[in-house]
């Protein structure tokens, strides 16, 4: 696998871990407006990075939550669980 693809994917990943963790944060301190300031932060590179992995790469996403350009391209790479960091 292309080695700029695999690192855009670790980036998503670390980007959507902190996500997953601010979520969690800011569910028992909704008044934290740094928290939600980062949070937001954070999903606004990960939407801009899925956006640029995709026009190069491909749907990461299926049902209704990302296009795909013909062929069909959802089946085309290795699941995530599949590639080998």
């Amino acid at each position: 696998m292309h080695k700029e693809k695999i690192n855009m994917l670790r980036k998503m990943q670390e980007i959507q871990f902190a996500c997953v963790d601010l979520n969690l944060y800011l569910d028992t301190h909704p008044m934290d407006q740094r928290a939600l300031m980062d949070y937001n932060a954070y999903v606004c590179q990960l939407a801009i990075l899925r956006r640029q992995y995709e026009s190069i790469y491909g749907p990461l996403l299926n049902l209704g939550f990302s296009q795909s350009q013909y062929p069909w391209q959802w089946i085309d790479e290795p699941w995530p669980w599949e590639i080998e960091y």
